[in-house]
């Protein structure tokens, strides 16, 4: 069940995600969530703090699937890579208008509680590749020891590229396909392209 808190959240992403946060007025967040606009100053207080909300909350669901994978004892740190690899890339495809969102304000933000959500989500990921990698060094499922945080710009900027990028590149491969057929080949493809990258600058060999 989603809550009404949620409900607004939502069409106000979409929205932020279409026009950005100075583009949208609270009057069309009430008006698309089908709520009293007196909701969102009740739940919120106002549309910069509902922003905020909505950052924190999607952030928090992939801080959750990150400790989790950190936490697994039933596979090794080449399936934990490949499961952050799965897991990222299907937030980015499902949650597109929360990707658009963070890239534009990663150019633009001067909020100072978005720069400080922004720079904890990366720090985490780069701490959780770092603790992978480290592991899998020691154990001798790793070769290569590559710098923590260009392996992290590997992973998400080939998402995020390849996502901004998918429907030019079904104009331009003249893909007569439904929309949901060929991204569902699209971002198979691209998980497979992340992880042939990683097997090879992490040093890895299936056996």
């Amino acid at each position: 069940m989603v809550s009404k808190e949620e409900n607004i959240l939502f069409a106000a992403e979409k929205l932020f995600a279409e026009k950005g946060f100075d583009g949208t007025s609270t009057r069309e967040i009430s008006k698309a969530a089908n709520v009293n606009i007196s909701m969102i100053s009740y739940y919120f207080g106002s549309k910069e703090k509902l922003y905020e909300k909505l950052v924190e909350y999607r952030i928090a669901e992939g801080q959750f699937f990150s400790k989790d994978i950190l936490e697994r004892t039933d596979m090794n740190e080449w399936e934990k890579i490949v499961k952050i690899v799965d897991q990222f890339a299907g937030r980015v495809r499902h949650h597109k208008c929360f990707y658009r969102i963070m890239q534009r304000e990663q150019l633009y933000t001067d909020n100072p509680k978005i720069v400080a959500f922004l720079k904890q989500t990366k720090m985490g990921f780069i701490s959780m590749y770092s603790q992978i990698l480290e592991s899998g060094l020691e154990k001798g499922i790793f070769t290569k020891n590559p710098p923590i945080y260009l392996l992290h710009a590997t992973v998400s900027g080939t998402l995020f590229y390849a996502s901004n990028a998918k429907d030019m590149y079904k104009e331009f491969l003249n893909d007569t396909e439904e929309e949901d057929v060929f991204e569902e080949k699209y971002y198979t493809e691209l998980n497979k392209h992340i992880k042939y990258i990683l097997k090879d600058l992490l040093g890895y060999e299936e056996n």
